[in-house]
């Protein structure tokens, strides 16, 4: 357990230029503190004690300004930096070295009790107020844009970017324009 404890500690200080120590990541960063209940209320989910857990995400919220299912599925060394207004549904899954910024929506889109929420895959990073929805797969080392709307698969070690979200050497590219030459004649 202390062992998981340092290595979040540790990817906090490698994934934000601006922590400056260990102690000041463990007291004042609330996607850090967002993450450690969330595995306590895992736990108790996992065992069947559901309104405990639900209670405990419940407080977490309240107290970080993040809110983490604890049905949700989360790997190893993720890191939420800032975290307020990060919302991650029950049935998502989040792979390992998972960075995500504030603002982040994973949500589902059914009303069913089925697999409705995103999986991150190991390696993505989501940018701030990103929004991804329904039981979609972002592939490993992929990125999504601040602001996106997902709502397709993303391929492994793509950047997405915009509303909806496509790769970013297309969105990059705008609408296709006559050629200028050509179209004088």
């Amino acid at each position: 357990m202390f062992d998981r404890l340092k290595a979040d500690v540790r990817t906090a200080l490698a994934k934000d230029p601006a922590a400056t120590s260990a102690l000041e990541v463990v007291l004042t960063y609330p996607g850090l503190h967002a993450i450690w209940a969330y595995r306590v209320a895992h736990w108790l989910w996992e065992g069947d004690h559901r309104l405990a857990a639900r209670l405990l995400s419940h407080l977490t919220r309240f107290l970080t300004g993040v809110e983490i299912h604890p049905g949700a599925e989360i790997g190893e060394r993720f890191f939420i930096d800032h975290g307020m207004g990060v919302v991650v549904g029950e049935t998502a899954e989040i792979g390992d070295d998972v960075l995500m910024y504030h603002g982040v929506t994973l949500g589902g889109a059914s009303m069913r009790r089925e697999k409705r929420h995103p999986t991150l895959e190991d390696g993505v990073t989501v940018g701030a107020s990103a929004t991804l929805v329904g039981p979609i797969t972002v592939g490993e080392n992929a990125a999504v844009g601040a602001g996106a709307v997902v709502v397709d698969d993303v391929a492994p070690d793509a950047t997405v970017i915009g509303n909806p979200a496509e790769p970013a050497d297309e969105a990059d590219a705008g609408p296709e324009r006559p050629d200028p030459v050509i179209a004088d004649g």
